[in-house]
């Protein structure tokens, strides 16, 4: 759904405040392993040259899927899995001279999906 008001155009002379990548991963790999699930939020976050503050992830059980956070300085990267369908939805939001581009390569890489779709909007846009 997009809903938006609009008094006046944005003004294109301000870079936008943040970028917001959606990342779509099928037939993807390590996502019931939490341990790799935290180490590659943090280096996402790490090669973007965004601050991680702090990484939650809740693991729903064996076989299960996990959902987290990377909490940043810089804004949030976060993930939730479904092992039994081979699926990851990743959302990345990055603000300042973060370069979330490099987080969604690493995100690839570790991944290595079969497929992917990934969607990137500009936040704040004045």
């Amino acid at each position: 759904m997009k809903d938006t008001k609009q008094n006046s155009p944005p003004n294109k002379q301000k870079p936008p405040i943040g970028t917001h990548f959606i990342l779509d991963f099928w037939g993807a790999r390590n996502l019931e392993n939490a341990e790799i699930l935290e180490q590659s939020l943090r280096q996402a976050a790490e090669v973007a040259g965004a601050t991680c503050l702090q990484v939650n992830l809740h693991h729903f059980g064996e076989g299960q899927g996990i959902t987290g956070v990377a909490l940043l300085a810089e804004s949030h990267i976060s993930v939730h899995t479904w092992p039994e369908l081979n699926y990851a939805a990743f959302d990345i939001f990055m603000c300042g001279v973060c370069q979330a581009e490099l987080s969604v390569e690493l995100l690839k890489e570790v991944f290595a999906p079969e497929k992917y779709e990934i969607k990137k909007i500009l936040r704040g846009e004045f």
